[in-house]
């Protein structure tokens, strides 16, 4: 008897922590696809689910770090849902494949058209971004959800390293090193290894030409002499033939 209330106990105090938990959990946050390497380009899904139960979420408002801005910004079409794009003038330009960048994206906006995030559901909206800094090791994203219901919730709590996780966390986009290859270029001695290697790959192909050409030079010539020894051959049978005939005469 006591095991069974000890055992209910425990029962209803881990449901009371994971109601507790459950909606803490349930935020708006941002996952790159495969790694957000610095210096680098990514493509993010910030990842919008819906905590509500009598109401669906029809807006989305993600807005770009000022302090690290990105000169590249391409929100992925979402069926169902108009994206409308804000850029903002820089105070300091910055460069990016030899251009310099004036203006760069401060926030992203989906609103549902013909579509919404239903209660017990979620939605992701991709973005490719980048170039990614080089200086940080995190992005923060603020994010403002709207309900139908007219309920707006900012998520724009900063999270302190080590604290305790905010009431209303903003998205955070974890980096990762630079990769060797984040520019799709490489160093001299990576160039130089290519050429070593179309050098190579060269040498080996006109080898195999000239190799591949001797062969048919010699089976041409084997067939020739094939040729004209089965013609002498016949020709020599024929004079047999004629010179037995002759002596029978």
């Amino acid at each position: 008897m006591k095991l069974s209330r000890i055992a209910l106990a425990g029962g209803v105090a881990a449901s009371t922590v994971l109601l507790i938990a459950g909606p803490a959990a349930a935020h708006v946050s941002v996952q790159p696809v495969g790694e957000a390497a610095k210096g680098g380009y990514a493509t993010l899904n910030f990842k919008v689910p819906n905590e509500r139960d009598q109401a669906s979420t029809v807006k989305l408002e993600v807005n770009f770090p000022a302090d690290h801005p990105l000169s590249s910004v391409t929100p992925q079409a979402v069926p169902g849902w108009d994206i409308k794009v804000d850029k903002s003038k820089l105070d300091k330009p910055i460069e990016s494949h030899g251009r310099k960048i004036t203006e760069a994206v401060s926030k992203v906006t989906w609103t549902a058209d013909d579509s919404e995030i239903a209660p017990g559901f979620f939605q992701q909206f991709p973005v490719s971004v980048g170039a990614l800094p080089e200086d940080a090791d995190q992005l923060v994203f603020k994010a403002i959800q709207t309900y139908d219901n007219k309920e707006v919730v900012r998520w724009i709590e900063e999270p302190t390293e080590g604290g305790e996780e905010p009431d209303s966390p903003a998205p955070v986009l974890k980096l990762t090193a630079a990769a060797d290859d984040h520019h799709g270029g490489g160093t001299a001695d990576d160039a130089k290894k290519g050429d070593d290697h179309k050098a190579a790959d060269t040498a080996a192909s006109t080898k195999e030409t000239h190799a591949a050409a001797s062969s048919s030079s010699s089976d041409t010539t084997a067939r020739t002499l094939g040729i004209i020894g089965i013609v002498i051959g016949v020709v020599g049978v024929a004079f047999g033939v004629l010179a037995g005939r002759r002596r029978s005469a």
